[in-house]
């Protein structure tokens, strides 16, 4: 289990090679007050940058380089992580990685790789070349380095706010929500989930990590076919579930631009889609914090009139 003491070691590695992303007042549509955790603006556009960097750090870097698999928000800050030191990246993506995704890992100067349709498909292709290679491995979600980096961001939460009651964070392996929770045990956690890709919610009806299909408009960052073994153990005994429709999501991504001007990508929408949509309610007088996590999204499709 990943613990505060673990977070706080992190943090003081990363610190100065990560942004201390802002926060802004915002409200829910019935008028609640909330805070977005503005974390798409980032390094490389999400908050994966942060559990990279500890990975990395941590233990070095190999003159193979790295490599990763990834729906595109960890290719893309391992990416950048590899350009800032120096060092080469292999990225393996699967057919469902959006475009500007790919594009980006691409201009970071990485080594794309296409295998297969759902992320499960690109891990398995990056472990058979973990061992040709002998490149670091950096996993986006199910490793304690990596989760430890990703709890920073409840650190800076802390930080930033005289107090907070819940965080309300969008959940795919269950990378940043593991973290969260180990950096702020003593604050109720919201895990929101598109409901055609929701490994966290089948594990905690079963009572242990399970496979679940993927379909999903916000698959390509949140489509882990299964909640990692790390996470879960902490988010086992935490976690709140919540559901929401990819119509949800669209809608919730549509709201942030036309009320705050924010360009978040499907997955960094989908916590704030619990409030937009309602599937979640703060109760009275609570104070919520909901992440915006990810940025990189085409923003053509965004109605601007």
């Amino acid at each position: 289990m990943i613990a505060r003491v673990a977070v706080d070691a992190a943090y003081g590695r990363i610190r100065g090679r990560v942004r201390r992303t802002p926060v802004m007042e915002f409200s829910t549509p019935e008028g609640a007050p909330i805070t977005l955790k503005l974390e798409l603006f980032q390094h490389s556009g999400s908050f994966k940058v942060r559990g990279g960097f500890n990975s990395v750090l941590a233990q070095g870097v190999p003159e193979a380089g790295l490599i990763a698999a990834s729906g595109g928000n960890h290719g893309a800050a391992v990416a950048y992580i590899a350009r800032e030191l120096g060092v080469r990246a292999e990225i393996h993506v699967p057919t469902t990685a959006a475009p500007v995704k790919i594009g980006r890992i691409r201009a970071l100067g990485a080594d794309v790789r296409v295998a297969g349709a759902l992320y499960a498909d690109a891990q398995a292709a990056c472990d058979e070349r973990i061992v040709e290679s002998g490149a670091l491995a950096i996993h986006p979600f199910d490793a304690p380095l990596t989760v430890a980096g990703q709890g920073t961001l409840g650190i800076e939460i802390e930080q930033q706010l005289e107090a907070v009651d819940t965080v309300v964070v969008a959940t795919g392996g269950g990378g940043l929500a593991g973290g969260i929770a180990a950096a702020l045990p003593h604050v109720r956690l919201v895990c929101v989930e598109p409901a055609q890709s929701c490994c966290l919610h089948a594990a905690l009806a079963a009572g242990e990590p399970v496979p679940v299909e993927i379909d999903s408009i916000a698959a390509d960052s949140l489509g882990a076919r299964q909640i990692g073994a790390v996470p879960w153990s902490v988010l086992e005994t935490r976690a709140e579930s919540v559901l929401v429709s990819d119509e949800a999501i669209i809608a919730a991504r549509q709201s942030l631009w036309d009320e705050a001007q924010l360009v978040a990508e499907m997955g960094g929408a989908t916590a704030y889609a619990a409030l937009h949509s309602g599937a979640w309610r703060p109760q009275h007088d609570e104070r919520v914090v909901v992440v915006v996590c990810g940025a990189n999204t085409d923003p053509a499709d965004l109605v601007t009139g």
